[in-house]
């Protein structure tokens, strides 16, 4: 991530610019914590969520932690305790690497599989509900540009 460089004159952001973005700094907080709300009840939060979704998705279910800690954007320590919920109740479990015993694997069981696959659909009703509902049709390719952008400066190649 690139540092924002001290400047004498600073630009200064005009009423369209401050609506855009006042509009998500007031939101997404709020939209994320419904969102975390609704599968609450489910026993799973986001961060979980999240680790499941990405293990499902990864080759053989699994993933070097330090690679599975650098997509969520977690320390080390942090991925730690993120799995130690996910591992006590069976859903993620650490294993050595065939190819490197020094690295240790997340993967997800079949009890997680099941999991994702049981609070899934309560997920994806609630993104749709809170976030893509709400949003004209005709504004989402927009949507996903404008935040593809900022991704991509966030995060340069």
């Amino acid at each position: 991530m690139t540092a924002i460089a001290d400047t004498t004159e600073v630009p200064w952001l005009d009423g369209r610019e401050m609506g855009a973005w006042r509009g998500f700094a007031e939101t997404v907080f709020d939209l994320l914590r419904a969102l975390e709300s609704d599968i609450a009840g489910l026993g799973l939060t986001l961060g979980d969520y999240q680790v499941l979704v990405q293990l499902s998705e990864a080759p053989e279910r699994s993933m070097r932690m330090c690679d599975l800690a650098a997509l969520l954007q977690l320390t080390p320590s942090g991925l730690t305790r993120r799995l130690d919920g996910l591992v006590r109740t069976g859903d993620v479990e650490r294993v050595p690497s065939q190819q490197d015993r020094r690295v240790m694997l997340a993967r997800i069981t079949g009890a997680g599989v099941q999991r994702l696959a049981d609070v899934a659909p309560t997920h994806v009703r609630s993104v749709r509900a809170r976030f893509l509902d709400p949003v004209d049709p005709a504004d989402l390719d927009a949507l996903g540009r404008a935040f593809g952008a900022i991704h991509g400066a966030l995060h340069p190649s």
